[in-house]
């Protein structure tokens, strides 16, 4: 196990009839004038906006309203945020929606006490000292966004997606009512179920060898989404399977199980430039992406992959042939990510083989010496293009 120093500073508030609490928990961290920050029209139909404003009115809070944040939100709306939040004086964010709302709010406030460009940041040519708090009313378990370090923004320009991570950009509170997930189109939910596995998959793919403990958490956290992905699949109001849901999307991205361990995260370099370049479901381009990964990369620790078969998906151990149980274990995976409504192909989410070169080129490296993506199996741009070729 490797050094690790953690820390989480959200505060979670969880469970049905928590939404009214929203101004009250804005007041107590020093609100008073909000950016109501969220996307469309969703949470106006299932009624959660106006429990939000409810609330904060009642709170006595100054509200100002910024929708219209996009899934993989762009830069374009957080600098308009930003000019808002100047202007306005604003002293808090609430982020009301999923993922993308919650890290269009971040990059907002850690844009606005930035004298340049917030783009910087994502860029890794500044770092960030200071934010405006921000927080979040979840109604799309997906990212982990509400209780991560990290959020993703894509720049309209270049059609880059990058991220931020860093202590600063923790929400300081999240509300989560697992009722928001009732009224969710049924893609949506198999894209977030596909994201948060993939949280817990890229850290459990790593190189460090020992790390029982986070093996273990990883493990639980992966079986819980997958039998409780069937019940909602059964049944879209299933209350007990969209919490378990729910507070899976936030134990897969707070930090926790990477501890001592690190992760691999190419998958998710990867899927950036298909969002990047064709506006791709997150959920639906990781669904693509990681059983290719798997099959490239599973030589590299097959003791591992046959852990995963094994543990994660119940297969049985074929001694004789562990190749055979990490080849199953990956079939599996495929078959999971089929049942909740995900593509297969790269085909299937408009991404041609004539823009595999670029999108091998344009990936944001994570050793920019060597070239290459991940860290379990660290890939060369050679490598990832012999990825998305077996995706195609």
């Amino acid at each position: 196990m490797i050094n690790f120093d953690y820390t989480h500073p959200t505060r979670v508030v969880f469970g049905k009839g928590t939404i009214p609490q929203a101004g009250q928990l804005v007041k107590e961290h020093g609100g008073s004038k909000v950016l109501l920050h969220f996307g469309g029209g969703s949470i106006k139909k299932s009624g959660v906006y106006d429990t939000v404003i409810k609330s904060l009115n009642q709170a006595g809070l100054e509200v100002t309203e910024l929708g219209g944040v996009q899934p993989n939100p762009r830069l374009t709306l957080v600098k308009e945020g930003i000019k808002i939040c100047r202007e306005k004086k604003i002293d808090f964010i609430l982020a009301v929606g999923g993922g993308s709302v919650i890290d269009s709010a971040k990059a907002i406030g850690v844009g606005v006490p930035y004298d340049g460009d917030v783009w910087d940041f994502y860029m890794e040519k500044a770092e960030p000292k200071k934010t405006l708090p921000v927080a979040s009313v979840l109604t799309i378990p997906a990212a982990g966004s509400e209780t991560s370090w990290s959020c993703v923004i894509t720049n309209d320009e270049g059609s880059l997606k990058r991220f931020l991570d860093h202590d600063v950009v923790y929400p300081v509170f999240a509300i989560m009512d697992p009722q928001t997930m009732f009224t969710l189109p049924a893609y949506q939910v198999g894209c977030g179920i596909t994201d948060m596995f993939l949280h817990v998959f890229e850290r459990y793919f790593a190189a460090e060898k020992n790390a029982d403990l986070s093996d273990r958490l990883c493990e639980a956290i992966m079986k819980t989404i997958i039998n409780n992905a069937k019940r909602l699949m059964e049944n879209p109001k299933d209350y007990n399977a969209c919490a378990e849901i729910m507070w899976c999307g936030s134990l897969a991205h707070n930090n926790l199980i990477g501890q001592g361990r690190g992760g691999d995260f190419g998958c998710h370099m990867i899927e950036h430039e298909l969002s990047g370049l064709n506006d791709v479901a997150h959920g639906a381009g990781l669904a693509v992406i990681a059983p290719n990964w798997m099959k490239f990369v599973y030589k590299h620790d097959l003791p591992l992959f046959v852990q995963f078969a094994v543990r994660v998906f119940n297969i049985e151990e074929n001694f004789h042939n562990p190749e055979e149980t990490a080849l199953r274990g990956i079939k599996a995976l495929r078959e999971f990510f089929s049942s909740v409504g995900m593509p297969a192909t790269l085909k299937e989410i408009g991404i041609e083989e004539k823009d595999f070169a670029s999108i091998a080129k344009k990936i944001r490296k994570h050793d920019s010496a060597k070239g290459t993506v991940g860290f379990f199996r660290p890939l060369t741009g050679a490598d990832v293009e012999e990825v998305l070729k077996l995706a195609k």
